[in-house]
């Protein structure tokens, strides 16, 4: 659930206003700090000196690449508020190096053959155009580089979001109200994800699935999904009030799991692709 890119559906990439520090405070623990451990794994697996990462957000994956002594990331994102937060909570005394730069991972600007690895953490859900947003993180990687990345897998393996998504739609049918289903939870397609790697240049492809707890409350989800992700501003174009609509899905999510903390499954795609030699 990341990020802001140029084209797609009006509201599905506006994280602007308090979204950043909703994100980073209610969602990275709940959902996306297990998958960034894995995923930083397999950025680190062949020993990289150059990374890039895009759509970096509030920098949960940069995080966990700062161990890695003589490492060189440059962290992107469109957002300049995501960015913003990233910077501000980058702790002291990291191994690696960390440049920002506010860079479209559709229109990159840098030089062919730049980097090791390029890593994106649930960004590529939000390309407009997946092949050329691949195409783009081919281009600059070396030769036997390596494109890492992860994706939501459909909300069947990541229920709370699929209940606050159905409480919100049923509200207002209709209204655009359906993000959740339809963006971050709508590209998990494995033959899809791997063909139009494919199609960018791209050998070796591999895809997994993996999966891991959340744990959260009632409360804690609904104002995460409701008002940390682009679900708000789908919610405040529409005639359901923000208050409301965070509303709706907490009961709705308390009617399944009760009122105090509870876990549920997360799932995820991971996957490796790698440039020809």
């Amino acid at each position: 659930m990341t990020k802001v890119y140029r084209g797609g559906m009006s509201g599905d990439t506006a994280f602007t206003g308090g979204v950043p520090e909703l994100y980073e405070r209610l969602l990275v623990p709940m959902i996306f700090a297990a998958p960034a451990r894995l995923l930083a794994q397999a950025v680190l697996a062949e020993a990289p000196q150059r990374v890039l990462e895009t759509a970096a957000g509030t920098g949960v994956l940069t995080r966990e690449l700062l161990a890695a002594p003589g490492l060189e990331v440059v962290a992107t994102d469109l957002n300049p508020p995501m960015l913003a937060a990233a910077q501000a909570r980058m702790p002291d005394g990291a191994s690696a190096t960390v440049r920002w730069e506010v860079a479209d991972a559709l229109a990159l600007p840098f030089a062919d053959s730049e980097f090791d690895v390029v890593a994106c953490q649930f960004g590529a859900m939000f390309f407009p155009d997946k092949v050329r947003g691949y195409a783009e993180a081919l281009r600059v990687l070396r030769p036997g580089g390596r494109f890492v990345f992860n994706v939501w897998d459909t909300v069947a393996t990541n229920p709370v979001p699929g209940v606050v998504s159905d409480a919100v739609s049923a509200a207002r049918p209709g209204e655009s109200l359906d993000f959740i289903r339809r963006t971050p939870h709508g590209y998990a397609d494995r033959e899809r994800i791997t063909a139009e790697l494919v199609e960018a240049g791209f050998a070796e492809v591999e895809v997994g699935l993996h999966q891991a707890p959340s744990r959260t409350t009632a409360a804690e989800a609904a104002v995460a999904f409701c008002q940390g992700t682009p679900l708000r501003a789908h919610i405040e174009a529409s005639s359901l009030d923000l208050a409301e609509a965070t509303e709706l899905a907490r009961v709705a999510v308390e009617e399944r799991w009760g009122e105090g903390p509870f876990e549920a499954p997360i799932g995820w795609l991971q996957v490796t692709a790698r440039v020809p030699a």
